[in-house]
């Protein structure tokens, strides 16, 4: 992974400024370059979005946001750019002229990836400078949440400097498909366009509303392909038998007359009203910016349940999540926690709700168990510890968006029991609220209390020893009133 960590965004419409907000909120350095007066309003709205929503996804903090500049000069935004993602207008012929101008003044190892969604590369590299350094980056929006990226090589491009684009790619959270053909519009465009068009034709038809249509795949289909996708959800359909069963009893229905997949409806302006008309009847109570953080709240609840069970988009977030750096010991304490209060933890009051102190001691109970050698291995060989009592003083308000740090010290780590104290403190060094846990020892195949043998046992025996010497907190065994 490269150490230079800085990113040109040519172009900072709404694809433009997610990609700024995913390598910002990444850590590294974002130069933008686009002639509109407007951009860093616009770019500065996208943020102001994806510093709520991002952040959310993850149990452990994200780095320290990068610097964001805006330039008139194409050469300075290039310049030491170790990633150049251009996202101008659907226009083959600016998007030549743009690219021209970015190859003039990019480093020439650097990889330029292009939003389209629907050109090949082949087509974006003619009369390019060097063909092999253009590559097709098809994000979706909002690009600071949604993970996949369509990457589409050409024939021009090297094997290992795609691999090294790719890699570079998930390590800001992002999920690369590399296409195996260049094709118009790559897979998901392809797949989405059909929908679309049969969309077009049933609100064409009288059939349904724009909110009937959306209805049918919010309250079904989308909720499965959010987590298996389409093939995988088509197998389960098949039962016991499987794909080969499903495609013998649905496949012939593909050769009804339901379709008309090939052909479009006619947008004139009586159907382009009527879609519009229908939308604002649907949605036009919001505005774009509340729509925006409705869906971006939603996705963020989707995200973080797929996140548990590692399928789909969760499984990336795991794997970002795990190259993420740990905080440094508070106070020679370790560090258990350091994450991002999201807005879903805040209640009508507006700072969090109670239960959720709860939750991240929870976390830094499991951190602990983990930094003893109680990880998942060990739980796998029959042995953890159950928490049994919990003690929390609340001292501060916690908002959304804090960025909370978690110091755990061991009270006493002797026999069967854990017990340790959790101190949650802000940014500013203030101590937020502790958090006094009493944990034992369980053998998981008699489900009940054991001592802790091997190395768990040795760990905690030199780390009592460490722990001893620090003094006892103010809060510690203290009792309600």
């Amino acid at each position: 992974m490269t150490a230079n960590k800085k990113a040109a965004i040519i172009g900072g419409g709404v694809i433009g400024g997610g990609w700024a907000a995913r390598f910002l909120l990444n850590g590294w350095d974002v130069a933008v370059f686009d002639p509109d007066p407007h951009a860093e309003r616009k770019i500065g709205e996208v943020l102001e979005n994806a510093r709520r929503s991002l952040p959310a996804l993850y149990d452990r903090a994200l780095p320290i946001e990068g610097e964001l500049t805006f330039h008139d000069d194409m050469a300075k935004a290039v310049h030491g750019a170790a990633w150049i993602q251009e996202s101008v207008p659907e226009q083959l012929a600016l998007k030549h002229k743009i690219l021209a101008q970015i190859q003039t003044h990019a480093p020439s190892d650097c990889m330029i990836g292009s939003s389209t969604s629907g050109f090949r590369p082949s087509e974006l590299q003619q009369g390019s400078i060097y063909p092999g350094q253009i590559v097709v980056a098809h994000p979706f929006n909002p690009v600071y949440l949604l993970p996949l990226i369509e990457v589409v090589p050409s024939a021009a491009t090297d094997a290992k400097v795609l691999e090294a684009g790719c890699d570079l790619l998930r390590s800001v959270g992002l999920k690369p498909l590399v296409v195996r053909k260049e094709i118009d519009a790559h897979i998901a465009d392809r797949l989405l366009e059909a929908v679309w068009r049969e969309g077009l034709w049933l609100v064409h038809d009288g059939v349904a509303t724009t909110e009937e249509i959306d209805d049918a795949i919010r309250f079904g289909f989308g909720l499965r392909w959010a987590q298996m996708g389409l093939f995988e959800t088509y197998r389960i359909a098949g039962g016991e038998a499987g794909m080969e069963h499903f495609i013998g009893q649905f496949g012939p229905a593909l050769k009804w007359p339901w379709t008309k997949l090939m052909d479009v409806p006619e947008l004139t302006p009586e159907l382009t009203a009527r879609i519009a008309q229908q939308s604002d009847d649907q949605s036009g109570h919001m505005s774009i910016r509340e729509l925006e953080r409705l869906r971006d709240d939603n996705l963020v609840g989707m995200m973080r349940a797929l996140k548990k069970s590692g399928s789909g988009a969760g499984g990336t977030i795991n794997d970002h999540e795990a190259s993420l750096p740990k905080a440094d010991a508070i106070d020679a304490l370790p560090v258990t926690v350091d994450r991002q209060i999201p807005q879903s933890w805040t209640d009508y009051n507006g700072h969090m709700n109670e239960a959720h102190y709860v939750e991240i001691s929870a976390q830094a109970s499991d951190c602990f168990m983990e930094m003893i050698g109680a990880d998942a291995d060990y739980v796998a060989a029959g042995g953890s510890y159950f928490t049994v009592e919990n003690h929390v003083c609340y001292l501060d308000e916690i908002n959304a968006g804090d960025r909370i740090t978690v110091s755990t010290q061991l009270i006493k780590g002797a026999g069967k029991k854990l017990h340790l104290f959790h101190r949650l403190m802000t940014e500013q060094g203030k101590v937020a609220a502790t958090v006094e846990t009493l944990l034992l020892h369980v053998d998981l195949k008699s489900r009940r209390t054991s001592e802790p043998g091997g190395l768990v046992a040795t760990n905690l025996a030199e780390m009592s020893l460490r722990h001893d010497g620090f003094a006892k907190p103010e809060q510690l065994g203290r009792a309600i009133g």
